[in-house]
């Protein structure tokens, strides 16, 4: 990929719905951002833009691999002039107790040569705040809320600088919301105070946006940060407000219509993706899949290829593997959590490869790991950012595919309101 001017801002996100999240956050502060799915081959063709989100499915994986993937970015970016880099990392702090946020981080803030990283996963305007360094989901502490019960990154602890603590190999402190709310100047002093104790990370409390603009301020200062969308907003407003770049919020992609049949995947097991697909079951053929059968081997994934190519003709359909958390914790129990979700992740890969080539170009996919084997299947190299269908979820055009143009939409379980499929829909015309 050429670009004519370097890089005002370099991301890597460890899932593919949250880069979309993340690109769709800074197009909306003005940043012209393109998405891309790994690292970019350099004759892929893209426009001159202010940041590049490399999105990455390096969450859930073995964390050596998510930390040498995640390393690879990091240095493409660099390579393009990003003189700061956020690791995006999910508002829930998704994780297990070895990692990868620790391991990960850990890599980049010794690549980067920072003494101290500031970490935060706060986004206020999706309900994630931090306060004394724990994270709240809407009123409820983390392991208080339904968020808690990821089918493959359970969160039990709310506490961040302890979650952190348990992955990093360097300690952890915290820069607390009364420190945060005395200014730019402030939350430098008590950083360099936890760096001269040898802390090389500090979770920061973030309650209003405001708050997210003193720590873009403050990490535009740093080489790397880590933390959700929300401190990708106060980079770009920071950026913006310093003039290294001018806005341009009618930056969003070409809106040409696409046409062609339409179909929506769910693989997400939260609250909202269910509710979703209930209310999705009023207005469009919706087929449940049997999650025994999708362990079995492929035949389910055939099943419901066959299904809705006998109903995309007459409009949208949706396809779901999605189960409720007893379901989930019942079918891993019986075939292991790892052996479940990988199949489940490639028959939908399978569904989605199989409604391409019967000439879907509208595709709309809920949940993280979903999205990243649907898109991975795919072979899609990166995206151009739309409009954006709900809050962190934009409409995505597909670039350097072979199948012609594609508008696709790639929503983490938990984003999006009851009626989010027909919402995405009339926006990917």
């Amino acid at each position: 990929m050429t670009l004519a001017a370097k890089l005002a801002l370099g991301c890597i996100a460890d899932d593919y719905t949250g880069a979309s999240d993340l690109a769709n956050t800074l197009t909306r502060a003005g940043l012209r951002t393109v998405q891309t799915i790994g690292v970019p081959a350099d004759d892929l063709a893209l426009p001159e833009v202010d940041a590049v989100v490399v999105s990455l499915k390096s969450r859930s994986i073995e964390a050596g691999l998510a930390v040498s993937r995640s390393r690879a970015a990091e240095t493409w970016l660099r390579g393009r002039g990003a003189q700061h880099v956020l690791f995006k990392i999910c508002s829930t702090f998704d994780s297990t107790v070895t990692g990868n946020i620790g391991p990960v981080m850990d890599a980049l803030r010794a690549d980067s040569g920072d003494a101290i990283v500031l970490v935060t996963p706060a986004f206020p305007e999706t309900g994630r705040t931090v306060y004394q360094g724990n994270l709240f989901v809407g009123a409820v502490p983390l392991n208080e809320s339904p968020l808690k019960d990821h089918p493959l990154n359970p969160m039990h602890d709310s506490n961040l600088v302890r979650v952190l603590a348990r992955q990093s190999g360097t300690m952890v402190g915290l820069v607390d919301l009364a420190t945060l709310t005395r200014g730019a100047d402030a939350v430098r002093a008590r950083l360099a105070e936890l760096a001269g104790k040898g802390i090389g990370a500090a979770i920061v409390d973030a309650v209003f946006d405001r708050d997210l603009e003193t720590i873009g301020q403050v990490a535009l200062g740093h080489r790397l940060s880590v933390g959700a969308s929300g401190i990708g907003l106060g980079l770009a407003r920071a950026l913006v407000a310093s003039g290294r770049v001018k806005p341009d919020a009618l930056n969003a992609t070409p809106d040409a219509a696409v046409g062609g049949t339409a179909a929506c995947l769910a693989g997400s097991c939260s609250q909202a993706t269910l509710q979703q697909i209930s209310s999705a079951e009023r207005v469009m053929p919706v087929l449940h899949l049997d999650p025994e059968r999708v362990v079995a081997g492929p035949d389910e994934a055939r099943r419901a290829v066959a299904w809705a190519k006998d109903r995309i003709g007459d409009g949208p359909v949706l396809i779901a593997s999605s189960s409720t958390p007893d379901e989930v914790a019942a079918l891993q129990s019986r075939h292991g959590r790892d052996a479940a979700g990988h199949a489940i992740e490639q028959a939908m890969a399978d569904i989605a490869e199989g409604l391409v080539q019967s000439g879907v170009r509208r595709l709309v996919v809920a949940g993280g790991e979903t999205s990243g084997a649907v898109v991975d299947r795919l072979r899609i190299p990166g995206f151009l950012v739309g409009a954006e269908i709900a809050a962190g979820v934009p409409v995505l055009r597909a670039v350097g595919v072979k199948n012609g143009e594609m508008l696709l939409a790639l929503k983490s379980g938990n984003f999006g309101g009851p009626q989010f499929f027909p919402d995405a829909l009339a926006l990917m015309r």
